[in-house]
């Protein structure tokens, strides 16, 4: 995967060896166009289809975003989204959610497939465009009404661009509940300010979120905490869970703001039950616990993410690509009516 990042020194090297920078930039357009097109057809084409069948309120539409360089330890989760839909729609278990919702009715659930981000950087595109062209992917789903956006990580650092949309898109703040093992605050990790470690930083300096709710947490540094205060994020870590339990069972968010982003970071769950991860973290939440607090989540969700699932760490059987699914599955329950 260090593909992309070699490709970037090559398209240094090119610009050093007086090829003109606007034909290089010209042809960047060109592909940055091509990309966003299919994104906004697909989008487009899902919207009308759920507007003529009437009805429908709001609808989860998967977004990838197979993104992986800005992590720190392992690329694995750029090879995520595929992995991901082969398990929504696996045949050893039904297309039924938990409470109820039938995944194979296009109303409850569509697809408007990844943003090509290997593709893109390939031609010298840099992480600043990157996430521009992230966060209009991310657009074009919501100008279909009532398409709302389930993004498929992918490693942390899309979460920026993607809750920056939603904002900007809903013109004010959202209430974010974040389930993760770390806080992924830090100001500009191993000085990349669009680090997976570093998205909440983000996030939190661009007023896209109202209250920051961190829950799983069990690997955080001084800093995190640091600036944890600084941003007024609630920290909820595992070590006091069994007294938090009562209050994350029965959370009531978005009050007053555009609605809730919820994003589920995969090692937020004990590696007992999600082993596919880039930082094992012992101490973590059970599979019920994040159901149970999903469930009982009383909020208008506008958009998630399912992040950091990393295939080549996975068991032989696929079993963490399963536990990412049904994530899947059931934020769309949370977000489809």
């Amino acid at each position: 995967m260090g593909h992309g990042t070699k490709w970037m020194h090559y398209w240094k090297q090119l610009s050093a060896a007086n090829v003109p920078a606007a034909l290089i930039e010209k042809g960047q357009n060109r592909v940055i166009d091509a990309s966003l097109t299919l994104i906004r057809e697909r989008a487009k084409l899902k919207g009308e289809l759920l507007r003529s069948l009437g009805g429908v309120k709001a609808s989860t539409s998967l977004l990838g975003v197979p993104l992986g360089h800005n992590s720190s330890f392992l690329q694995g989760p750029a090879f995520a989204p595929p992995r991901i839909r082969e398990a929504i729609w696996c045949g050893s278990t039904n297309s039924t959610t938990e409470e109820g919702k039938e995944l194979n009715d296009p109303r409850v659930l569509t697809d408007v497939g990844d943003v090509p981000i290997q593709e893109i950087r390939d031609c010298g595109i840099d992480d600043d465009r990157l996430m521009n062209i992230i966060s209009d992917s991310v657009k074009l789903v919501m100008e279909e009404d009532p398409l709302r956006p389930l993004v498929l990580g992918g490693d942390h650092s899309i979460s920026f661009p993607v809750v920056r949309a939603v904002s900007e898109k809903l013109g004010g703040p959202v209430d974010i509940l974040h389930l993760d093992a770390h806080p992924d605050i830090y100001d500009a990790f191993e000085g990349n300010k669009y680090s997976h470690a570093s998205s909440f930083a983000r996030i939190m300096e661009g007023g896209y979120a109202r209250r920051l709710l961190q829950v799983g947490i069990r690997s955080i540094t001084r800093e995190g905490r640091e600036q944890g205060k600084r941003f007024g994020v609630e920290q909820y870590e595992m070590r006091t869970f069994s007294r938090d339990r009562h209050i994350l069972e029965n959370l009531k968010l978005g009050e007053g703001v555009k609605g809730v982003y919820v994003s589920v970071d995969v090692d937020c769950l004990d590696p007992a039950f999600a082993p596919g991860v880039s930082h094992i973290e012992p101490g973590g939440l059970s599979f019920r616990d994040v159901l149970n607090i999903l469930h009982n989540l009383q909020a208008d969700i506008v958009a998630a993410d399912v992040v950091e699932f990393n295939p080549q760490r996975d068991t032989v059987d696929g079993m963490t690509a399963m536990v990412a699914a049904k994530l899947v599955r059931e934020l769309t329950a949370k977000i489809s009516r």
